[in-house]
């Protein structure tokens, strides 16, 4: 099993970034998927999840409004869309899969004021 994060960088605040995951060796379409961030000093945080199909989603309070996760199973891929950052959006994003407890290698965002 493999989740490969990309799509992370430097922003200023206002701006938007989307992240894309990508998911090799396991049953994608079948296990919902979540992303997490880290920001420094902080504990891991759920940003947001999405189910199987991609019908169900959730959201950090912080982000609703902001941030949209959506997946293409065909592609075996999950993105994050995340708009009017923020400087306190600022983290190491990670994709996961709960059913499987995998991780992947995460990706820096980071915003500036």
């Amino acid at each position: 099993v493999q989740l490969v994060e990309s799509g992370g960088g430097l922003v200023q605040a206002g701006g938007s970034l989307r992240l894309s995951c990508a998911a090799s060796g396991m049953p994608f379409s079948i296990l919902p998927m979540a992303w997490y961030r880290a920001a420094p000093g902080k504990q891991r945080e759920l940003v947001a999840s999405i189910s199987s199909g991609g019908g169900s989603t959730n959201y950090a309070d912080s982000v609703k409004g902001r941030f949209t996760v959506s997946r293409d199973n065909g592609k075996k891929t999950m993105s994050l869309q995340m708009n009017s950052l923020r400087p306190e959006d600022t983290a190491v994003y990670y994709c996961f899969v709960p059913g499987l407890r995998t991780w992947g290698q995460g990706t820096q965002v980071t915003v500036s004021s």
